[in-house]
């Protein structure tokens, strides 16, 4: 198996991040007036994730409880993870959905339409 290049490019920097243990990779875009954030969870069950949001910011945690048996030999997996990022300005809070499938997490927030904030101001003229 080949590495992945950022995982190359991130193993120096491993030990300097405030959290030891394995991270949630994440993508975000804007597609069609909504924020997507997709997040790689494979082998965790949905039931054990927790969505919230909360003053702009996103918080995934997920928890991994794994038993595998095969013939006389079991392994556990197990752990959790954490992570949060901060929404646009412009994300509504109260239109937020999420999708699970094949390991991907897909979190999608609407963002509210921008304003043309853009006002004349009138030109006084002096009386001289």
């Amino acid at each position: 198996m080949v590495p992945d290049l950022f995982d190359l490019l991130e193993a120096p920097f491993a030990a300097l991040r405030p959290m030891a243990g394995p991270q949630m990779r994440f993508e975000d875009y804007v597609k069609d007036g909504r924020y997507i954030l997709r997040a790689e969870l494979p082998g965790i069950d949905p039931e054990d994730v927790e969505i919230t949001v909360a003053n702009g910011i996103l918080t995934i945690h997920a928890e991994r409880r794994q038993e595998e048996r095969e013939g006389q030999r079991t392994e556990f997996r197990y752990g959790s993870f954490t992570r949060s990022c901060a929404l646009p300005p412009d994300a509504d809070e109260n239109d937020v959905r999420a999708t699970y499938d094949k390991g991907i997490l897909e979190i999608s927030v609407r963002l509210a339409e921008k304003e043309e904030r853009t006002k004349r101001i009138p030109i006084e003229q002096r009386q001289s």
